[in-house]
């Protein structure tokens, strides 16, 4: 279980403290989430959103078979396995180890095994131009101090014409509690208040940090990275879509997006 905190502060946070503070999350918090979460996620499925927008339904990757895939905050692989068996190559990675011994757990449960190392989004482990697509569902992102370094990273990985496509909390989101009920649905802070929202153990140190951009703090983090930003898809609530994950809701859904999905380009020859 994660520690108990002892303040929530919004402030500064450098990329290596906030490398260390999800590192420590999410090996703490992993159990946690796969048992809450991995049914809806399925061991094999691709969920960009709590929104449930199904990549095989969206298809925003489009046809990946035969495509060397990176996928960046893996988790516990779903996304990646899910493109594997599309026809994909696939390679993945998480901050955690924790999540990372929740693939390998899964591996041996359906019989594949997805290649996943430990690394940091800010120095991915790969050789530059050596993947067709890049995706990242709320993984590594969202967590970042350098948003636009992480880009950069993606984008050396990344082939001349290859794409990347990543979701994120939608930046409205951050000027409202984080409730699910009618609470939620009341600004109570600065869409433009950029400070991350840190939580802090009980010695002080920082133990969760989520970064807040805007939308046109993302365009302008794409572009200066070198990539070209192509669709922007804001999902919208489904009906009959009844489950509460943290904050999303279908009340809140009804009146808010969610989640922002991004689609960039490496420029050049595909």
């Amino acid at each position: 279980m994660p520690e108990i905190l002892s303040a929530v502060s919004r402030g500064p946070l450098d990329q290596p403290s906030s490398v260390l503070a999800s590192r420590r999350w999410w090996d703490s918090a992993a159990d946690e989430y796969q048992a809450e979460h991995g049914e809806f996620l399925r061991d094999a499925g691709f969920v960009w959103c709590p929104e449930g927008l199904d990549e095989a339904d969206a298809r925003l990757l489009g046809d990946v078979r035969g495509s060397r895939v990176l996928e960046i905050g893996c988790g516990a692989g779903q996304c990646g396995r899910w493109l594997a068996g599309q026809g994909a190559e696939v390679a993945a990675f998480d901050v955690s180890r924790r999540q990372l011994q929740h693939s390998r757990r899964i591996d041996e449960e359906f019989g594949v095994r997805l290649p996943v190392v430990q690394a940091d989004a800010g120095r991915i482990p790969f050789a530059g131009a050596s993947f067709d697509l890049a995706c990242s569902a709320y993984g590594a992102l969202p967590f970042v101090a350098d948003a636009g370094a992480v880009l950069a990273e993606v984008r050396r990985v990344l082939r001349p014409g290859g794409r990347l496509v990543f979701s994120v909390s939608h930046p409205i989101r951050w000027a409202f509690p984080d409730d699910p009920g009618p609470r939620g649905l009341t600004a109570d802070r600065s869409y433009f208040d950029r400070a991350p929202y840190v939580e802090r153990d009980a010695h002080g140190d920082a133990s969760y940090v989520e970064h807040h951009r805007t939308l046109g703090d993302w365009v302008l983090a794409i572009t200066g990275a070198g990539l070209v930003l192509t669709s922007l898809v804001e999902p919208e609530w489904p009906p009959g879509h009844d489950r509460t994950w943290g904050g999303w809701s279908p009340l809140r859904g009804r009146h808010l997006p969610g989640t922002a999905i991004f689609t960039c380009v490496r420029p050049g020859a595909g």
